[in-house]
């Protein structure tokens, strides 16, 4: 997965033009496109510029910095490849804005989120795959058995391997279908409203995009150092 585009977060065809490119520039090399992710921010722009490289040019996105329902909506309706949903930093901005701590597993508000995603994609037959990520404790995984996909840390895949219990799915399609959710259509306005409904997701989004633009600041000016510093002899 590639994720270059911190400081496109708002400019949906500058986030095009740049995922073209670097996939041009991967096929000039023999790579086809079919091998690559291009990660995105899942802000409104970010969406609608998945949703066009995946109709109009077969790039595969996976959407990141996903916290609210409503971001998750509009990446199903938008037909992108995969949504990585986070569920630690759910967690750490409710411990850090509410009364309550710590949390059981079934009631961490990350695991929840994330199910009641699965749930809707499944209930209605999206193809998205939904990809949990950021997790704090191995309760928050095992809490999420069985969905399509999760991204663990060598740290809790370590302490994982050290239980000895066997796991049975907490997310099942079957499960998913039987639930109450209703579908919904979020246009951009239904949207906007809807995620800024959701604080945290609010806060969240806007401070992993700083986050990860600084970080990619911090890389240029290495790979500057590296390229034309005095170790180079230049």
């Amino acid at each position: 997965a590639l994720f270059l585009f911190q400081r496109l977060s708002f400019d949906k065809e500058g986030m095009i033009q740049r995922a073209r490119r670097l996939i041009d520039l991967y096929k000039e090399v023999g790579i086809g496109k079919d091998r690559i992710l291009i990660k995105l921010s899942s802000t409104w722009e970010g969406i609608q510029a998945g949703k066009v490289l995946e109709a109009e040019y077969g790039i595969h996105c996976n959407m990141t910095l996903l916290f609210s329902f409503a971001q998750a909506v509009a990446c199903a309706e938008a037909g992108v490849t995969l949504i990585s949903p986070f569920v630690g930093r759910i967690l750490d901005w409710h411990v850090a804005n509410g009364d309550k701590k710590t949390y059981e597993p079934s009631e961490d508000p990350g695991v929840k989120s994330v199910t009641k995603i699965y749930n809707y994609y499944k209930k209605f037959g999206y193809k998205t795959i939904v990809m949990g990520a950021s997790f704090r404790n191995t309760g928050e995984i095992k809490a999420l058995t069985g969905c399509d996909y999760l991204t663990i840390s060598p740290k809790l895949l370590a302490e994982l391997s050290k239980e000895h219990v066997k796991l049975t799915p907490t997310l099942s399609v079957k499960e998913a279908q039987a639930c109450d959710l209703e579908k919904i259509h979020l246009d951009e306005k239904a949207f906007r409203w809807h995620h800024n409904e959701d604080q945290m997701a609010v806060e969240k989004l806007s401070d992993g995009i700083r986050k990860f633009a600084a970080d990619a600041i911090k890389l240029e000016r290495m790979l500057k150092e590296r390229m034309f510093g005095t170790e180079n002899g230049k």
